[in-house]
């Protein structure tokens, strides 16, 4: 019968190992570095970026986690013997280019390579957002960067409501919701953060009741005002992304404007009887509202929802789209629809995709930001925010 040191000996004989000099080199090199120390080992020190399966779950993870078989793979354990089996298993699994590190981390700690303490979330975190953790794009990194970015909202209406309904549960740790309004019965056919039970409540506050029972992570910050030239700039600087839930296009007007002098993209939707638009309007890579619509249309070819209807669901749809988009933002993954207007119409069920290009006559841009003044668009529609 064979003993443990005849397995781990076995194991060696298999596979590639590595003194900590090399390793490092490889890993500096940008080799995927992957510890399969256990949880509480890991939150106490790792080589930078590495990527962390603890080894009790590395048949069941990996594959997952490490989406290229032909990719170059250092393990490291505490000492170098569970990441010798390690190394063993990810041969059997497929993976052509694994090594394990001889020594581990104790040794790479020992003899001063670099290492720092994780991001570490608490266990009730990393149960809720544990769908989030086994992507690779996110994991307990991008989690974190969630947890600490800051979003806001023109709007608690029919955009408003699952856009922030979906960017609380992902753990956005602080949602600004800019509305004056108070919730109408009329509200309840689309406006999902509310209920019948805050008819006669200002919205502002029965979306935070909302968003803190969803995610207690999350701090709501209120403000029940309208948003006019003279508190636009003290309200959205400090915000990282904006979701555009306004129906008007003096308040759209605004905000592209307020946005493009700080830099904060805009994450813009718009809903109309049974179609839909989304687009992201960041000023520093990409064209802006001014460059999609450089002028106002009278108010008469621009009707509100509440003259012009609109089915209950769309504002879901285009609203999702828009926690989407601004989480590919906070996150840096794939490509946001910069440059791009996505399209709806729910009739056919169809999604169009248009190219939108700078316009060379826009003055409203990043470059000019000292330039441009901020005022009120005054005598188009009323100003309000999504009904």
């Amino acid at each position: 019968m064979a003993t443990f040191r005849d397995l781990l000996s076995a194991a060696k004989a298999e596979i590639t190992e590595i003194d900590t000099a090399t390793a490092a080199d490889k890993i500096a090199s940008g080799v995927i570095a992957l510890d399969v120390r256990e949880p509480d080992e890991y939150d106490q020190g790792a080589i930078p970026n590495a990527i962390h399966i603890p080894r009790g779950h590395l048949e069941s993870q990996v594959e997952a986690r490490l989406l290229d078989k032909n990719a170059e793979v250092v393990i490291y354990c505490a000492g170098g013997v569970r990441s010798a089996f390690a190394a063993k298993t990810l041969q059997e699994l497929g993976y052509t280019d694994v090594s394990s590190m001889a020594g581990g981390f104790g040794r790479w700690k020992d003899e001063g390579r670099p290492w720092k303490t994780p991001i570490v979330l608490t266990a009730d975190q990393r149960n809720r957002y544990q769908r989030h953790l086994l992507l690779p794009e996110v994991g307990v990194a991008g989690q974190a960067k969630l947890l600490a970015s800051k979003v806001l909202m023109l709007g608690a209406g029919g955009l408003g409501s699952p856009a922030a309904l979906y960017l609380a549960a992902a753990g956005v740790g602080t949602i600004g919701i800019v509305d004056m309004d108070e919730v109408d019965a009329s509200n309840l056919q689309r406006q999902i953060l509310h209920n019948l039970d805050r008819v006669g409540d200002r919205k502002v506050d029965s979306a935070k009741k909302t968003l803190t029972l969803l995610n207690p992570d999350v701090d709501v910050v209120t403000y029940d005002t309208r948003l006019d030239a003279s508190n636009i700039m003290d309200i959205i600087a400090g915000y990282d992304v904006i979701v555009d839930g306004a129906d008007n296009f003096p308040s759209r007007y605004l905000l592209n404007d307020a946005s493009v002098k700080l830099g904060i993209p805009v994450v813009h939707g718009s809903i109309f009887r049974f179609e839909g638009m989304v687009s992201v309007f960041h000023p520093l890579q990409g064209p802006t509202y001014r460059d999609m619509v450089p002028e106002p249309p009278p108010a008469e070819l621009a009707p509100s929802c509440a003259e012009a209807g609109v089915l209950g669901v769309l504002p879901g749809i285009i609203g999702s789209i828009q926690a989407l988009e601004t989480i590919k933002l906070l996150l840096g993954l794939g490509e946001p629809l910069i440059g791009r207007i996505l399209s709806v119409d729910t009739t056919d069920m169809s999604f169009r995709t248009f190219n939108l290009r700078k316009d060379p006559a826009n003055q409203v841009t990043y470059e000019n930001r000292d330039r441009i003044i901020i005022s009120d668009l005054e005598g188009l529609c009323a100003p309000g925010l999504h009904d």
